[in-house]
């Protein structure tokens, strides 16, 4: 099947990391559901597309089990199958670990744990019943699900999570040839990692600059995993800014 007749699902598809993949993806050939929860970002995503792939705006909660039951059962109203999902929307909350709410808390847990849960289930449930079988699911990690930053442990367990969910249905896909993988980025850039320009707290207590990449680089490390035959799969890859602190002691 070439990735003309190839059918996507894009979460956090309004801005950043979740735009780069779906224009990516778009300007190979897929046919592309936008996810997210505002409508008017989904709908400039879909103008910015220059490719022979159509759009499907579906404004989604992820957090939301019936939300999300909506957006895949949209999907496949549309497109009639569905071949990857790039699962990426997700949240973060600021502050100090012994200032955290227990709702913020939650609102970070919602939306990077369980709506990558409610997404991963629905994927199975369409792709194990559809002809021909499988399919692919890439997951958002993040360098955080390795190493955490200050100040950050909603967000950091949360990814850690993730990595469990990625391995684990990895595993259970296999039966469906279901491939399952995870992306793990480090300072692209977009609106919400613009601020590490100017100086982000680090390990040693520090305020310091941090270096970034284009993000469009992101979009295109999501269109290889995608393009794969459903017989290869990248289990983790990592994408990060070549000289932003991580390997080594920074």
């Amino acid at each position: 099947m070439s990735s003309k007749n190839k059918i996507a699902i894009v979460t956090g598809a309004g801005s950043g990391v979740g735009r780069a993949a779906a224009l990516a993806l778009l300007g190979d050939g897929y046919s592309v559901a936008l996810a997210g929860r505002r409508k008017d970002a989904l709908e400039e995503t879909a103008s910015l597309a220059a490719s022979e792939g159509s759009t499907l705006v579906v404004p989604t909660d992820v957090s939301d089990k019936q939300s999300v039951e909506a957006l895949f059962a949209e999907t496949k109203k549309s497109f009639g199958r569905l071949d990857v999902v790039f699962n990426n929307a997700g949240t973060n909350t600021a502050g100090a670990l012994e200032d955290l709410t227990p709702e913020a808390w939650q609102t970070v847990v919602d939306v990077n744990l369980t709506g990558v849960f409610y997404c991963i289930q629905e994927a199975f449930k369409m792709m194990k019943d559809q002809v021909p079988m499988g399919g692919r699911i890439i997951n958002n990690g993040s360098i955080s699900a390795y190493a955490p930053r200050p100040g950050s442990i909603a967000y950091t367990a949360t990814k850690h999570a993730v990595s469990g969910l990625t391995k684990t249905a990895s595993l259970d896909g296999r039966k469906y040839d279901i491939a399952v993988g995870q992306i793990d980025i480090g300072n692209a850039e977009t609106p919400m990692a613009a601020r590490m320009a100017d100086g982000v707290p680090q390990a040693n207590g520090e305020i310091a600059a941090e270096p970034l990449m284009d993000v469009s680089e992101i979009g295109r490390a999501v269109l290889h995993m995608a393009s794969l035959p459903l017989d290869a799969n990248v289990l983790f890859m990592t994408v990060m800014a070549t000289k932003m602190p991580f390997v080594g002691r920074g």
